[in-house]
């Protein structure tokens, strides 16, 4: 079966594709030829910059990859930096229009990364949310969160949406070098609730291993 990570965050500008370009770097090392899809990207006024980082990280790793053009990494890029649905000024987007474009990908690869926009809970149309991306495509979601002041509300919160839509997740923390007490303020809490937590930029490669094994349960577990 397909392996798909889908790469979301507890809000915009928290280190999405940061994160996805480390991740193509750990899966490559491990073997894998590393795919990328950006569905949808915001804030595109005449080239579509987060996609084509991701779409150059991954082609200097899987040279196959030079067959697609930009068009095929992001399939809809709307000018207005804004969610989707404000950008697309509330028309309906038909998910199965991405369908093609990712079979297109994943012929030249073993996984893919797909990168949302924004966070879980940024409204796509009137009927859809950020958060059905993975369930649509069947992906296993990792998610980005921050080490401000702040980022145990927004980490639960995060959290807790991905469980009750009983949707496979991992999650790990960007921290940055301008983060302020994150180990004497937040640190300790989520140490406490969670055992143990990831550091994207310490951990990438604990993260990539874990995510693999969660897409082969969660395969299992469809089948």
């Amino acid at each position: 079966m397909s392996k798909r990570i889908f790469v979301s965050a507890t809000n915009t500008d928290i280190g999405k594709t940061y994160t996805s370009k480390l991740l193509i770097d750990a899966l490559s090392r491990l073997g894998y030829r590393v795919g990328v899809y950006k569905p949808i990207e915001t804030g595109v006024m005449t080239h579509p910059y987060d996609g084509d980082e991701l779409y150059q990280c991954a082609l200097s790793f899987n040279p196959g990859l030079s067959v697609l053009s930009l068009d095929d990494i992001v399939t809809l890029q709307f000018p207005l930096p804004a969610a989707p649905f404000v950008a697309n000024e509330g028309r309906a987007i038909d998910l199965a229009s991405f369908d093609t474009a990712l079979a297109k990908i994943e012929s030249l690869c073993d996984i893919v990364i797909i990168e949302g926009a924004g966070g879980l809970m940024v409204p796509i149309d009137e009927q859809t949310m950020m958060i059905d991306i993975p369930r649509y495509f069947n992906a296993v979601t990792f998610l980005v969160t921050h080490c401000n002041l702040g980022c145990i509300n927004d980490t639960l919160l995060s959290l807790k949406a991905l469980e009750d839509a009983k949707l496979p997740h991992l999650w790990g923390l960007n921290c940055r070098s301008n983060d302020k007490g994150f180990e004497t303020t937040s640190l300790p809490y989520l140490n406490h609730r969670f055992g143990s937590v990831y550091q994207i930029d310490k951990d990438i490669d604990t993260i990539a291993k874990a995510l693999l094994d969660t897409i082969s349960l969660h395969n299992e577990e469809k089948a």
